[in-house]
């Protein structure tokens, strides 16, 4: 009687890790292996896995795992991801970024790559605060928030960032809490496998600078998986909780969103071979009516 044992690569490296104790990008770093495994176990070649980071607390995670990837600049991992994808097509490309580095430094990249439905997966380990720099607020950071920054609490209101992902046009967006790790490595599969822009959002608490853990705890609700096609749905379901105060709402994870449309490097080499049939490459045309 032989028993199949399925074989689990760590993908650690030599790095000690830096995070705090009881920091939730732990739990998205064990659930991206989790992931990662999974993927690799359906076919997906480990050497066509690649991923790119912001700067900040997330970006750490570039350290602790031995695959393919980038180390970007602050605010441009998605960006650079975009550029992976458009190198080699056939890449499984994942952004880890941040609220800091994606809500605030590098916004304009995340919603012109969710306009493009450009076929990447983007994970926010959204904790609220600029924790690398100890403590000031963020686009999502509630109003009253009190921080280096803003000693006497935050005047400004968060933003809802999937509601701005699903006008801007992303055709998966999903939300997931970092100590459901099972959960957030479903996401992350779907997410990978979806043909288009791939948003998840990582509800992550920063245990030494914003400790939701308590609130989300109380807060969180898995979603069922129903008529995800609608936007009509999926704005009602996002609008839930707003990311202001939100003391009496609950939060719902799991999938909103998530439609088919074709994708940017689909339409873009359709272009390209099209130029080739009619007697070559004009690069500078190509470049005025896509960049």
């Amino acid at each position: 009687m032989s028993c199949l044992v399925k074989f689990m690569e760590n993908f650690d490296t030599y790095a000690q890790n830096t995070w705090c104790p009881g920091c939730g990008n732990f739990n998205i770093l064990q659930a991206f292996k989790n992931a990662v495994n999974d993927l690799i176990a359906k076919g997906v070649p480990k050497e066509n896995i690649v991923f790119t980071t912001g700067i900040g607390c997330h970006a750490k995670i570039f350290d602790y795992l031995n695959l393919n990837s980038f180390y970007s600049l602050h605010g441009r991992a998605v960006a650079t991801a975009e550029g992976i994808k458009l190198g080699n097509p056939a890449l499984k490309v994942i952004t880890f970024s941040g609220d800091g580095d994606s809500y605030d430094e590098g916004l304009d990249h995340l919603i012109h790559a969710a306009k493009r439905n450009i076929d990447i997966t983007v994970l926010i380990h959204d904790n609220r605060v600029f924790a690398l720099t100890t403590g000031q607020f963020t686009a999502t950071s509630p109003k009253g928030f009190k921080g280096k920054s803003t000693p006497e609490g935050s005047i400004e209101e968060p933003f809802n960032p999937l509601e701005l992902m699903l006008a801007s046009g992303a055709t998966f967006i999903a939300r997931a809490y970092s100590p459901k790790i099972e959960h957030l490595k479903e996401l992350i599969i779907k997410g990978v496998e979806h043909k288009g822009f791939s948003f998840i959002e990582v509800l992550q608490p920063c245990i030494s600078l914003f400790n939701t853990y308590q609130f989300y705890q109380e807060k969180v609700y898995e979603l069922e998986e129903e008529n995800l096609t609608s936007k009509e749905r999926a704005l009602k379901k996002i609008q839930e909780w707003d990311y202001k105060n939100g003391e009496n709402a609950k939060i719902p994870i799991g999938i909103f969103y998530k439609v088919q449309k074709p994708t940017y490097e689909e339409e873009l080499l359709k272009e390209l071979n099209s130029s080739k049939r009619n007697g070559g490459v004009n690069i500078k045309k190509i470049l005025e009516e896509h960049l």
